[in-house]
């Protein structure tokens, strides 16, 4: 995705060009360290096929911001995809996905355990990295880490009881996806060398356009078909995943959606109030699996997804989000950089479609 647009300053769209080529140098670098060769397989593995590289760019992109020269920020683009890739294999076990970026998952290959310890390799190498770059890298890695385990923990755990589906919903999304996004962009303007309230509006935009991009991702599970997306179609509401949608329409009290509330909860008495819970047995990794629509309840429930106002709810909510982080890149200096932070809330707002 990331050099997929158009930015409109051609000496700006060359530098991240070449800042994006050498991360992935770095990246496959990294892969090489392994020195085993199965292993370097492993952990390299979802290297290979790309990917829309969002992070990097937005590490580079943010290095415009300061004082130095934006190659600098290299390394840290680097770091923000290793964290961000560490994620997806322990995604994808958490979800039991079988594709990812269009290929075979980590874990549909060489099993959970080893998949896990293949994200868990290439976050020990993020965190060399930086200590490499420096305090304040150490600080915004260590703490996104952390903010990302939580988001994960949340995720397994569900809301309590008597908690709000929808506010736990945005705490995961903060977590696993918007920290990440904010992080990348931290990092760069860091690198350079970037005044401190242009490193905070950079932070703030980041975390509003990570949920717009999560929210994006919900609707293009039901929406997209899998060679769009890269992943099975209705992926996460076949795991039980209360995505953004899910959950709006099991709060719909109108009398069309029924049919689809029943399909929804069918599978257990929702023990955590939110409508999909985890189901107790769990699979070889430990991880409990989550309740969703059977087989032939999965079509029906995503073709009633597709047709109910949730997606459209769903939609106006990320519009709403993407008005905030355009709100934070207008504090910022304007030019070239600014625009390219436009020019990516224009993509998420019609990535869904």
């Amino acid at each position: 995705m990331a050099m997929e647009l158009t930015f409109g300053d051609p000496a700006l769209t060359a530098r991240l060009e070449r800042g994006v080529d050498a991360a992935e140098e770095r990246l496959r670098a990294v892969a090489a360290e392994a020195r085993d060769p199965r292993v370097a397989e492993i952990v390299g593995h979802l290297f290979a096929p790309g990917g829309k590289r969002l992070r990097p760019l937005l590490a580079l992109v943010g290095a415009e911001f300061g004082e130095r020269d934006p190659s600098a920020a290299v390394p840290a683009a680097a770091l923000a995809e290793l964290v961000h890739v560490a994620s997806l294999y322990h995604d994808d076990v958490m979800d039991q996905a079988r594709t990812r970026r269009g290929v075979a998952s980590a874990n549909a290959r060489w099993g959970n355990a080893t998949a896990v310890f293949a994200g868990n390799w290439l976050l020990s190498k993020a965190a060399r990295l930086a200590a490499e770059l420096g305090p304040e890298t150490i600080r915004l890695q260590s703490s996104v880490t952390n903010r990302l385990v939580m988001g994960q923990i949340r995720e397994l755990a569900g809301p309590s009881d008597d908690g709000d589906a929808l506010a736990h919903y945005f705490a995961v999304v903060a977590g696993k996806t918007a920290a990440l996004i904010a992080m990348a962009l931290q990092l760069g303007a860091v690198r350079t060398d970037a005044p401190e309230h242009v490193v905070q509006a950079l932070a703030e935009y980041g975390e509003h356009l990570g949920v717009a991009f999560q929210i994006a991702d919900d609707i293009l599970d039901i929406t997209s078909t899998s060679e769009v997306s890269g992943k099975e179609q209705g992926k996460d509401l076949a795991i039980g995943v209360a995505s953004l949608p899910v959950l709006l329409a099991l709060a719909d009290e109108r009398p069309e959606a029924d049919e689809l509330r029943v399909l929804l909860t069918a599978a257990t008495d929702a023990p955590d109030g939110s409508g999909l819970p985890r189901a107790a047995a769990p699979d070889d990794s430990g991880l409990p699996r989550a309740a969703a629509p059977d087989g032939s309840g999965l079509p029906r429930a995503v073709a009633l997804l597709r047709r109910c106002g949730a997606t459209a709810q769903a939609r106006a909510i990320m519009q709403a989000r993407l008005v905030r982080a355009r709100s934070a890149a207008n504090g910022l200096p304007d030019g070239p950089a600014a625009r390219v932070l436009h020019a990516l809330c224009d993509f998420v707002a019609h990535r869904d479609r």
